[in-house]
């Protein structure tokens, strides 16, 4: 007359487990849209900064963090370069404190091109 008691476990068990992944699937659902809109957008403006400050050489107008503007005068490694920000101030600069780059220098010249040998040819 009565159910027993582990066929009824049994059969509570299968519903069980459909109800957790509902319960579930809204969680997955706002990661999903998390990483559409927040986390893949934060990395690729990281990646597009690294390159940015990867590239940086000498005659670039940058803007700093602390929104002093200068021109770059050296690199002096991977980590640092040196901007004039006045006639004759010069300051030490780390490259991934660099917010920006305005106007872009030409690049850096071979040894063996000089302009004597430009305008003789």
């Amino acid at each position: 007359m009565l159910i027993t008691p582990a066929f009824a476990q049994a059969a509570g068990a299968a519903g069980d487990t459909n109800s957790m992944l509902m319960s579930l699937l809204p969680f997955a659902l706002i990661f999903v849209i998390m990483y559409f809109l927040i986390l893949r957008p934060q990395q690729r403006k990281a990646k597009e900064h690294s390159d940015l400050v990867k590239n940086v050489r000498r005659g670039d107008t940058v803007i700093t963090n602390g929104g002093l503007v200068g021109k770059v005068t050296k690199v002096v490694d991977d980590e640092q370069i040196e901007i004039e920000v006045g006639d004759g101030v010069r300051i030490r600069q780390m490259r991934q404190m660099i917010s920006g780059v305005r106007t872009k220098g030409e690049p850096a010249k071979d040894k063996g091109d000089t302009k004597d040998t430009a305008s003789a040819s």
